[in-house]
């Protein structure tokens, strides 16, 4: 059984209010009475891409007791995001990256698009992505994580901007048996669906909530307690998620 913190959209910009909400929950996760296998992150880590930003980010999910998944989302900024957030040299190109456990993987893809707010998975992470579940020989259930949505999710501002051609992820799926489900972020919301036959969980986010149609005409509710989830992969492949608030 694989356990993982999910935590999305920071949207850390040195602003003492985003500094204090994304600090309420990681003190939450660290204190945790229990354990999970790890906190993944699914972008928009930093508000306009900034170095200092992915400086904070670091600080603030350093010293953790488990390992810390990150991918970038729209908000994120390559360069910056590698350089200050991951220790390695900017680059321009996807930043892709795989955690194996014991009998499951967590495949962090990135779905940004520089300049752009909409997102995909190019080419070159779809071979990626491939490349990376034939070296685990199928022997692992697998999730994907990555930042935009494949679905609507019944609100103009994230439907906007949601994963294109979801037709291409679909034939995937259809081809990796092993994929158990998918876990995002982008939305502001926490969600869950299905896409392709698979469980969708979408991670609520750390610096506002989403207020949807029928809620009012406000979009982003900034008084709302900060969200989280956990999300629990057995091994059948079922996936289980579970959300949580830090008030």
């Amino acid at each position: 059984m694989l356990v993982l913190a999910h935590i999305s959209d920071l949207h850390l910009d040195g602003s003492e209010r985003a500094t204090t909400r994304a600090w309420r929950v990681r003190d939450h996760l660290w204190g945790l009475p229990g354990t999970v296998d790890a906190l993944l992150v699914t972008g928009d880590i930093a508000d306009h891409g900034a170095e200092a930003e992915y400086e904070e980010a670091a600080r603030l999910l350093s010293h953790a007791p488990f390992p810390v998944l990150t991918c970038p989302g729209n908000h994120d900024s390559r360069g910056p995001y590698r350089k200050a957030l991951l220790g390695q040299p900017a680059a321009d190109g996807p930043v892709n990256s795989v955690r194996v456990f014991d009998d499951a993987a967590v495949l962090m893809c990135d779905s940004s698009i520089p300049g752009a707010d909409e997102g995909a998975l190019d080419e070159e992470t779809y071979d990626w992505i491939e490349a990376t579940l034939d070296g685990l020989g199928g022997r692992r259930r697998a999730l994907l994580a990555f930042h935009h949505p494949p679905v609507a999710l019944h609100h103009p501002l994230p439907d906007r901007y949601q994963l294109q051609r979801p037709d291409r992820l679909a034939a995937l799926l259809d081809r990796r048996p092993e994929i158990a489900g998918l876990i995002t972020g982008h939305a502001h919301t926490p969600a869950a669906s299905v896409f392709a036959g698979r469980p969708l969980a979408v991670g609520p986010g750390v610096t506002w909530t989403l207020r949807l149609p029928w809620e009012g005409e406000q979009v982003a509710d900034r008084e709302a307690p900060v969200g989280l989830a956990f999300h629990v992969l057995t091994d059948t492949g079922r996936l289980t998620s579970h959300f949580r608030v830090v008030t």
